[in-house]
Parts: C-alpha cells; sequence; structure tokens
C-alpha cells in the first residue's frame, strides 16, 4: 500500500510511518511542522520508500500517483498547543479535514481520522463507549480542540454516506511513549521532566482526577487492525486501565529515582475529571487490547527524555 500520513512528523504519525514501513508499504509524511518535528523522522530520510512533503493540509493536497489510504493525523493535540493555536486547531479539524477527505475521494483510498477522547468532554459516563455523546463546552478554551474532532468526525461520516467511502475514525485516549514534545504540557512528559531535574512536579487541583494511558506502540497497532478492518463508524484505542494523576505522579518519581515532590496547581477550565475508554469493541471487531504495562511505557519514555530532552 502507498499511505498519506498528515501529521507525519508528529509522535503518533512518525510511530505509524516506522510501523508501515516496517511492514512492507509505501509512506508519505505531510506536516507543516507547526507541532512536528522533522526530528521524529529523520531516521526514515534514506529509505526510498518513505517521503517527506512540507504542507499545511487546510490549503488543497495534491500527490501525484496511487494513494491507497490517506490517515489524517494533523492537529496540535496537547491543551498548550492548542490553547496556542486555536485558529489553526479550528483549521485543521475543519478545512484539513475536507482536504484530506477530498484527496481520499479523488484516489478512491480508505480514510482515517484520527479523533480524540475529547469528543466525549468532561464526561458524565464512566467508562466512555463509543455510542456516548459527550459532555462538551463548546465556547470553553477547549472548545476549539473538541469540537474540531466532533465537526471532523460529522463530515467523515457524511462523506461515508453520500459518496459511500470507507472510512476509519480512531478515537484516541491518552497516549505516551518516546517522541513526545518535552514541554507539550501533557502530564507524562511534564512528570517526567520536572521529576528528572529534581523539581516539583505539578498536578492540577486535587489530582484524583483519573486518566487512563496508552503506549504508543500499542496504539499504533490498533491503529493499523482498524485500518485494515472494513468497519466505518468509531473505535475508541486506548488502555482501560485508569489511575489518577497523584498515582502517575508518584510512580514517575519512583521510577526516575527523583527527589521531587508534588506540587498542587489550580485546576484548568473544562479539565475532564475521568477518562477511560470502553475497548470492547475493538476487543470484539480488531481483536486488540494494549498489552504493555504502565511500569514498562513508563520506564522506556523516561529512557528516551534522559537521552532527548529539549
Amino acid at each position: 500500500m502507498r499511505i498519506l500520513i498528515t501529521g507525519g512528523a508528529g509522535f503518533i504519525g512518525s510511530h505509524l510511518s516506522d510501523l508501515f514501513l516496517g511492514k512492507g508499504h509505501s509512506v508519505i509524511a505531510m506536516d507543516n511542522l507547526i507541532t512536528g518535528n522533522l526530528k521524529n523522522i529523520e531516521h526514515l530520510f534514506g529509505n526510498e520508500r518513505f517521503q517527506f512533503i512540507k504542507h499545511d493540509v487546510t490549503n488543497y493536497i495534491h500527490v501525484p500517483g496511487k494513494v491507497d489510504a490517506v490517515m489524517h493525523f494533523a492537529s496540535p493535540a496537547s491543551p498548550i498547543d492548542y490553547l496556542k493555536h486555536p485558529i489553526p486547531t479550528l483549521k485543521v479539524g475543519a478545512l484539513g479535514t475536507h482536504k484530506a477527505l477530498g484527496l481520499a475521494k479523488e484516489k478512491k483510498a480508505i480514510f482515517m481520522l484520527a479523533s480524540t477522547s475529547e469528543v466525549y468532554g468532561d464526561p458524565l459516563v464512566n467508562p466512555q463507549t463509543e455510542s456516548y455523546w459527550g459532555n462538551v463546552n463548546p465556547i470553553g478554551p477547549r472548545g476549539v480542540y473538541d469540537e474540531a474532532k466532533r465537526f471532523a468526525e460529522a463530515m467523515v461520516m457524511a462523506y461515508h454516506r453520500y459518496h459511500k467511502m470507507p472510512v476509519r475514525i480512531v478515537r484516541i485516549f491518552n497516549t505516551y511513549g518516546p517522541r513526545m514534545r518535552s514541554r507539550d504540557g501533557r502530564a507524562v512528559p511534564e512528570f517526567i521532566m520536572q521529576a528528572l531535574a529534581n523539581k516539583p512536579v505539578p498536578v492540577f487541583g486535587t489530582g484524583n482526577q483519573t486518566r487512563s494511558f496508552c503506549y504508543v506502540t500499542d496504539l499504533v497497532g490498533g491503529l493499523y487492525k482498524l485500518l485494515m478492518s472494513k468497519f466505518n463508524e468509531p473505535v475508541n484505542i486506548g488502555n482501560p486501565h485508569e489511575i489518577t494523576l497523584n498515582e502517575l505522579a508518584t510512580t514517575i518519581i519512583k521510577l526516575t529515582g527523583s527527589k521531587s515532590k508534588i506540587a498542587r496547581k489550580p485546576l484548568p477550565i473544562d479539565d475532564p475529571k475521568v477518562r477511560r475508554p470502553d475497548i470492547t469493541r475493538a476487543k470484539k471487531i480488531l481483536k486488540w487490547s494494549p498489552e504493555v504495562s504502565l511500569e514498562t511505557g513508563l520506564k522506556s519514555t523516561i529512557a528516551y527524555f534522559k537521552k532527548n530532552h529539549e
């Protein structure tokens, strides 16, 4: 297969490129580098089956030759990024999805949308199933990301119903691993960087809010299975093991051998209290479930940050 990955120089996009190249496919990574980084893919530049195109996908996308799948992963994805780039976040979710769908339609390709657990907002049910419609504040600061992804899902399903296009929608829950940016504001890199420096580890609110963390190799394995399936509706991909942010901070302090203490910070607006995927659908349709334990995944992520911190 020849696959276009938008956001191909990002954290997940670069791991997807590795996976597909490793399986003998060809990959075109497209990225405007607003939050992506060429360092994530520079090890692939010598591969004749890999191509990088610097391009903003909110503009018309032209790719010569056949394309078998378009995987739309371009978007700022951490609260720091989408609060810093609110309008580009909305544009890549709306205009970028439209342009990427247009290319997939022209090439008769499968289209995959990287959606997010954020479509569930601050959920009133736990765990979250794909049938849950969410509890989202459309005009809050996080709304630029949440609503961009919700709109993108609606557009993808419209193309599926109207143009009979094969589509895949993955709702990605918290993912971590090597190639995350050390200062992107998300819990895992933030806690690791502070712990490695023996500085206070900032935990918002009481720290009793829960998250579930999926290691990146587990995630991309699920994405591959979803792309190869025939299933057109949303699928949660994430790790259902739920822990509090206090527990995550304590675990990271222990694994780094740090002298850091937890420091309390005020809770951001619309910060979700719970976040845990129901992965019944992924287990049933894709025969997928995560395999990497939190401790194992954190150890390799810590090793990466020790070597590569910015």
